[in-house]
């Protein structure tokens, strides 16, 4: 099966990457056969987090959420008073590099906990959560997101990790969690409550491979209006989402990727649209939308792509790009029938884009390590059709 050859695949390529990082190394990872113990539930490439590697993971988040610098804010200053250092700005979220990957990093740490409670980093995760989330420091970050001049702050893929980051804390039967969860509920609504006031303004979606895609966004906030039964919320991302994309046809998927992508606009936009439309409807979508998917065409879209400077803040994104495009592959292959042309296309692309990708999350570049462990861990530990 070509799952298992993927797996070993990976546990080798993966392995040998992360264990060249200072901070894989601080995990005390020496073997790399320790990648086959406890693990979580698969994804939908069939690989699984194993306890050694969300080790390494784990690490990378926890190197980035406590350091300060180098920082890159998107911070608009109204006045001398706003001069100020990122902790003082963002008492939650002030490491990672920036705001939203920050977030993502906390929502992969909660991610790690949750699903693997006996990872050796336990102790310092739930140290690191409750430093960070405090009801104090969130309700200050409620205040930055109120000032003045902030509407577009982080607009609206920080939004999204916000309330991924709400989702996996809610419910969770634990009184770290539970406690962590009712600090964040303020900032939670206050994301969800601009979700309501910017979309319906948003006459057209923004199709970027960065930062302000539009069916990301609401793909992300989709799935928390689920989980936590907001019913207002759901109904305007669902209409949302047909607005702005039930009339695609004939996308131009050959373009892409763009040179510092870590979205396809393509496929993550295919992938809201499974979330979005039942199976009867999504597939014959999908048929106009990328009609020569079946065939294995284009292959600019299913083959992953060349990162040529991980050194490269920019350039590095295309990691992500691979990786993203492998959680969304599996995700619209798993709207698919079992039959279905398409189906294998995407499961094969989804297990190469998994295998170069994986490879290179841990670099030894700040400018990757920062941010693309959450990505592998939301493709490694997400069932395609849908979290929990």
């Amino acid at each position: 099966m070509w799952i298992a050859s993927l797996w070993r695949a990976v546990r080798c390529v993966s392995l040998a990457a992360l264990m060249a990082s200072p901070s894989w190394a601080a995990a005390g990872a020496s073997d790399p056969e320790g990648v086959a113990g406890t693990g979580t539930r698969p994804g939908g490439s069939g690989l699984r987090l194993e306890t050694r590697l969300a080790s390494g993971f784990a690490r990378l988040a926890l190197d980035c959420v406590n350091r300060e610098f180098p920082n890159k804010p998107d911070h608009v200053m109204n006045g001398d008073d706003d001069v100020r250092g990122p902790r003082n700005l963002h008492p939650a979220f002030f490491g990672c590099f920036d705001w939203h990957s920050a977030v993502h990093g906390h929502w992969m740490l909660v991610r790690l906990l949750r699903t693997l409670p006996d990872l050796p980093e336990a102790a310092e995760i739930r140290a690191a959560l409750n430093a960070h989330l405090t009801s104090e420091n969130i309700l200050a970050e409620v205040a930055y997101l109120e000032g003045p001049e902030r509407k577009s702050f982080e607009r609206t893929y920080g939004w999204a990790w916000l309330l991924a980051l709400a989702r996996e804390l809610h419910g969770w039967n634990d009184p770290d969690a539970r406690r962590w969860s009712a600090n964040l509920e303020p900032l939670a609504r206050a994301i969800a409550a601009r979700y309501l006031d910017f979309l319906p303004r948003q006459t057209y979606p923004i199709r970027t491979g960065v930062h302000a895609n539009t069916a990301f966004g609401i793909a992300l906030a989709l799935d928390y209006a689920r989980e936590v039964r907001d019913s207002t919320l759901e109904a305007r991302l669902v209409e949302r989402s047909t607005t702005y994309y039930l009339a695609d046809a004939d996308y131009p998927a050959a373009w892409e990727p763009g040179g510092e992508d870590f979205f396809s606009p393509a496929l993550v936009e295919a992938d809201l649209m499974r979330r979005v439309l039942p199976p009867g409807e999504f597939e014959p979508w999908l048929e106009r939308f990328l009609p020569d998917l079946s065939r294995g065409k284009p292959p600019s879209l299913l083959e992953p792509a060349v990162v040529a400077d991980r050194t490269d803040p920019k350039i590095v994104h295309l990691d992500g790009l691979n990786l993203s495009r492998a959680w969304c592959m599996e995700g619209i292959a798993s709207a698919l029938a079992p039959e279905h042309p398409a189906r294998p296309v995407l499961e094969e692309a989804a297990a190469r884009h998994a295998r170069d990708a994986l490879a290179h999350v841990a670099s030894g570049n700040y400018g990757g390590e920062h941010w693309l462990a959450s990505f592998a861990v939301y493709m490694l530990s997400t069932p395609p059709a849908g979290d929990r």
